[in-house]
């Protein structure tokens, strides 16, 4: 089952953030799905995802996603990503500002029923940010 569940979480980022073909949620996710992001963010189903992937790719309209690393065991996948990509429109309220970002993190999926049902991810989000120009660089 474990080699199954990563060929789902590796279709997934395939088909949804690099591709951007939203139906695929309603195929991997379970209807009760919840996504928990830094800082508390909480997305829940596969409809409340769409909206965010949605928003990424229209500011970020070359992104590309890649699993550096994943390792499965039981009901669960960790899976180390990256993630890159030019801001060429708004995202949340920050204009487009041509820069070309990296973005790193690992999420960790819980499958039921053959199908992701939660997803815990940490990236860095500072990183991100910084990239943006919205938060001036430590140091």
């Amino acid at each position: 089952m474990s080699e199954q569940n990563k060929a789902i979480v590796r279709r997934f980022i395939e088909e949804v953030w690099n591709k951007g073909n939203l139906s695929v949620l309603d195929e991997v996710y379970t209807a009760d799905y919840v996504y928990r992001g830094p800082g508390g963010q909480e997305i829940k189903g596969p409809e409340g995802f769409k909206q965010v992937v949605a928003m990424y790719r229209a500011a970020f309209p070359n992104l590309h996603c890649t699993v550096e690393d994943q390792v499965a065991e039981g009901d669960k996948v960790a899976t180390r990503w990256s993630l890159r990509g030019t801001h060429e429109a708004e995202l949340m309220g920050i204009a487009a500002t041509g820069n070309q970002v990296v973005m790193l993190g690992t999420v960790i999926h819980r499958f039921a029923g053959g199908k992701m049902a939660e997803a815990r991810d940490m990236w860095d989000s500072l990183s991100f940010m910084q990239q943006l120009g919205v938060v001036l660089p430590l140091g």
